[in-house]
């Protein structure tokens, strides 16, 4: 189980620490002299799901050398669980901690709206989104009270994937079960909404569920089809909807007080640099997939799912659940790349 965890996870485990070490890179930081007392202590709590064994640490140690060069003496310390490494970090125990997208909302809810269900249609549409919140201009939208957005980065798009692949519209997902993960409210508003049947779920067991019938409908990136075996679970009549239904993203929050001054900018921008190479480790694995898995919604259907996913995300803005203006940002990016969308002139707008 491990080697096949390690083998589905190691794009994103790269990314998930390359994110907080790219800045540890930039060349524009003159390294310190060696007898510097004057190194800032900065301690990470740094999630990798899978643990201490995983390649995280070895990311990490690399990270460290290139912390010391300029004036960061960077310890840290691996959990397996996301959830210790946050409730670490909010009780003051570190200074940084990378999280999924959606778990960031409780330390900035601007950047943690950015895996709105349907937002956005494409990494084109993400990379412009990151590089414009990732700009000096807007610096102010990173920071919230003592936090701040060290920095952003594709965790993947998220496919459905479906043991019957007959179903072609959100409506029909009644009475089905759906491995969802915990915290995640947005989650049980789209159950209500579908009738859907939750099954509370972990990253890995969702999966599981998937493939042994536990559950009808999960949720997942491309990376896990091969080495998750994930044609159990489609076998005999399912498939993966083409076109994902969100994007997700690895973020890092620091307390900015802790950090030296123009740090935090310049890790945003690096991470904007890498973004080409981030991609190509996600969407490689798409091309693992059999072309006999994957269901094309038909042209008539097709504006069913994005109207009632964007009914959705007005309703969960309405809620506080997604912060408005972000989805305003994220309309915007996708009026900017389609303006013949029916929403670029629509009367309720997000």
């Amino acid at each position: 189980m491990i080697k096949l965890i390690r083998s589905a996870l190691l794009p994103l485990l790269v990314i998930i620490t390359s994110i907080f070490s790219l800045s540890l890179s930039a060349e524009d930081y003159s390294p310190p002299e060696k007898e510097n007392k004057d190194l800032v202590p900065i301690f990470m709590c740094v999630w990798d799901p899978i643990g201490k064994a995983g390649p995280v640490g070895q990311i990490m140690k690399e990270a460290k050398i290139q912390a010391y060069k300029w004036g960061v003496d960077l310890t840290y310390e691996v959990y397996g669980d996301e959830r210790i490494a946050i409730d670490e970090f909010k009780l003051g125990r570190c200074d940084a901690v990378n999280l999924l997208g959606f778990r960031a909302r409780e330390f900035n809810g601007f950047t943690g709206s950015l895996g709105a269900i349907g937002a956005i249609p494409s990494y084109k549409h993400l990379g412009i989104i990151i590089k414009t919140l990732s700009s000096p201009k807007a610096a102010k939208l990173m920071r919230v009270g003592e936090y701040e957005v060290l920095a952003i980065g594709p965790a993947g798009a998220i496919f459905m994937f479906t043991r019957d692949r007959t179903i072609l519209l959100p409506k029909d997902f009644a009475g089905l079960r759906m491995a969802v993960l915990d915290g995640i409210p947005e989650s049980e508003y789209l159950s209500e909404k579908y009738g859907i049947t939750p099954v509370n779920s972990t990253i890995f067991n969702s999966i599981l569920k998937f493939n042994n019938g536990s559950v009808d409908l999960t949720a997942a990136p491309a990376i896990v089809y091969e080495p998750f075996e994930m044609h159990k679970g489609l076998e005999p009549n399912g498939g993966i909807y083409r076109e994902p239904f969100l994007y997700i993203t690895m973020q890092v929050i620091a307390r900015w007080e802790k950090f030296p001054e123009g740090f935090l900018q310049k890790a945003r921008s690096k991470a904007v640099e890498e973004y080409p190479k981030f991609v190509k480790f996600l969407t490689d694995p798409e091309a693992t997939i059999p072309e006999k898995y994957w269901i094309d919604i038909p042209d008539d259907l097709y504006d069913f799912w994005v109207e009632d996913f964007r009914e959705s995300r007005i309703e969960l803005g309405k809620r506080g659940i997604y912060d408005k203006r972000t989805l305003k940002l994220l309309r915007k990016v996708r009026c900017k790349l389609d303006s013949k969308s029916a929403e670029c002139t629509a009367d309720n707008r997000e």
